[in-house]
């Protein structure tokens, strides 16, 4: 496995609860770090030779300022390359925001991707972002943008079948199923037959969340390093014996569909939202390879 970097889900508490959010963060959010279990996992990702990168995400990582900034100190100690995700809600002005910044510059963070579009913080027209990105200019820290577009229908192209309909970023799974799929046009789910965004077989990144589950992606789980070590479970990592990353490799989300009784009828907006959909109704009957439940927007 070619896996080189690991990305910290630090906390799925935010300080918005966005329409698009993949893993239904928000500010009544369960689940963040301990500084012990950051520690634990970054001398795993030591052992695993491939890995270089580490990134500190959520939900909103600077909610728990402290503990982030540790975080990406002791990473960097350990010689890994170390990114920052943010809203930054925190940046009220240009001089608060290198207040917040600084740090991170003595750090000598690598990245720092600033969240800017509608979704977040449109009651102030992103100037949060505005400020961040440009405090982190005056110290030379490397910075860039994460902008999601709204979803938009495609009108004006020919649209071959098993292609998008909707124009945009946004990825159909987490909340955005429940939030933006009013008025866009679906398919057949039998055009869906692949997954089209993520590399299952040799993956290059994973995502680690607060209670150890380590993501392919969102809310798909190959093993929890607070029960196995992250070098074991790379290891022993065989796609084609997961009960659902085998499913979707040999026919995508419409053989898992297919192979779940999942009424199909009303078609899929793209791959994610029947792939999303399938498995929240399978949660239930695999909770060890989709978790946790919070990530399909179900309470325990």
């Amino acid at each position: 496995m070619s896996l080189t970097g690991i990305h910290f889900l630090l906390t799925y508490k935010c300080t918005y609860e966005c329409d698009h959010c993949f893993v239904y963060c928000g500010p009544n959010a369960d689940g963040v770090f301990t500084i012990s279990q950051i520690e634990d996992s970054l001398k795993q990702m030591k052992e695993v030779e491939s890995i270089d990168t580490a990134y500190f995400e959520g939900g909103e990582p600077f909610l728990y300022y402290p503990l982030m900034l540790t975080a990406a100190s002791m990473a960097k100690a350990m010689g890994f390359k170390v990114g920052i995700v943010t809203n930054a809600y925190w940046a009220t002005s240009v001089r608060d925001a290198e207040l917040w910044l600084t740090p991170l510059k003595s750090i000598g963070v690598d990245d720092l991707s600033i969240s800017e579009d509608i979704f977040h913080n449109p009651d102030n027209q992103n100037k949060a972002a505005s400020y961040a990105r440009e405090a982190s200019e005056k110290l030379e820290i490397p910075c860039g943008e994460i902008c999601i577009e709204e979803p938009s229908v495609k009108s004006d192209v020919e649209i071959k079948p098993g292609e998008p309909v909707v124009g945009g970023d946004v990825l159909f799974k987490g909340r955005a199923v429940d939030k933006l799929l009013d008025g866009l046009p679906r398919q057949n789910y039998k055009t869906f037959d692949s997954c089209p965004h993520e590399e299952l077989i040799d993956p290059g990144r994973f995502h680690l969340d607060p209670y150890g589950n380590l993501h392919v992606c969102q809310g798909i789980v190959v093993g929890n390093m607070f029960e196995k070590p992250l070098k074991e479970i790379i290891e022993s990592f065989d796609p084609y014996t997961h009960p659902i990353i085998n499913v979707l490799l040999n026919g995508g989300p419409a053989k898992l569909a297919e192979d779940n009784g999942y009424d199909t009828s009303n078609g899929f907006v793209d791959h994610c939202h029947i792939c999303f959909e399938v498995r929240r109704a399978m949660q239930n009957n695999h909770p060890e390879h989709l978790a946790p439940p919070q990530v399909y927007g179900i309470s325990d």
